[in-house]
């Protein structure tokens, strides 16, 4: 009798196949978003917009409302906050980000402190677990993904150019805040979907790792996103597949194997410039 794990096993669970469906969502969503955050340098603005989508979340739960929406509005307006804290010129960037990011999360850890029934809803979506996805969540997040994909089909090439050179897109008669806004608005909505799948302390990993994965060895703009989506998707389907096989945290797993990707891959460019 073989040993070999078969590998459709896991297909043949309802919960499997939504998780495969919201890891393939998530994965398209945070590799093409991750690469204009990598881009930027806007790492850091990633993880303080997942921590900052807590209070929301916990709102949505306690007004018994979708997860995905409460953190999609918390995740925007600290998206934008942080954004005219430091277009005004008055305060720098990080220091914004720190600011808005800290209050948010304490007043999602305050929210959280006071209620006192189970909340495993909520510990799910700090430690992120993609087999708890709902068919709710599945449509919120596809239809989330689809206008996230579509403003960026839009706008696509003057968020390039504003990434690359702001100062040249303004001369160029762009309105560089408004393109500012947009991307940032559009970082609130991809962590919003993707706290469902790797969690807020996990998040940011999916939407940097394969965008700056790609980077390594991509020689264009079509390549770097192209692939960024097939590092995001491969870490999202293998890590998946992982998780079921080991027991163990599906978004951890995930992201191992999305970081994984981006060793190798920087240790193959190592080699090869020696």
């Amino acid at each position: 009798m073989s040993t070999t794990p078969d590998l459709i096993e896991p297909l043949g669970f309802a919960f499997m196949q939504r998780a495969l469906l919201g890891s393939l969502i998530v994965a398209l969503v945070c590799a093409v978003v991750g690469v204009l955050v990598v881009l930027r340098g806007l790492a850091f603005l990633g993880d303080a917009v997942a921590h900052a989508a807590f209070p929301g979340i916990v709102i949505a739960f306690l007004l018994k409302t979708n997860l995905i929406i409460g953190g999609m509005v918390a995740a925007v307006l600290a998206s934008v906050s942080m954004g005219v804290l430091s277009r005004r010129g008055t305060i720098r960037e990080d220091t914004a980000i720190g600011v808005v990011f800290a209050g948010m999360f304490a007043l999602g850890i305050v929210l959280f402190s006071r209620i006192r029934q189970f909340t495993g809803d909520l510990l799910g979506v700090l430690l992120g677990n993609v087999l708890a996805i709902t068919n709710d969540q599945l449509v919120v997040g596809a239809i989330t993904a689809l206008f996230i994909v579509g403003v960026l089909r839009l706008w696509w090439r003057e968020l390039i150019f504003v990434s690359f050179d702001s100062v040249g897109a303004a001369a160029a008669g762009l309105h560089v805040f408004r393109y500012d806004a947009l991307l940032l608005a559009l970082i609130g909505l991809t962590v919003a979907v993707a706290v469902q799948l790797v969690g807020i302390v996990l998040v940011v990993a999916m939407l940097v790792t394969p965008a700056a994965t790609a980077r390594l060895f991509a020689r264009d703009m079509r390549s770097f996103v192209a692939f960024a989506i097939a590092l995001s998707v491969g870490a999202s389907v293998v890590g998946l597949w992982l998780s079921y096989y080991a027991n163990a945290s599906s978004g951890g797993t995930i992201v191992l194997v999305a970081t994984a990707e981006f060793i190798v891959v920087w240790l193959a460019t190592q080699f090869r410039r020696a």
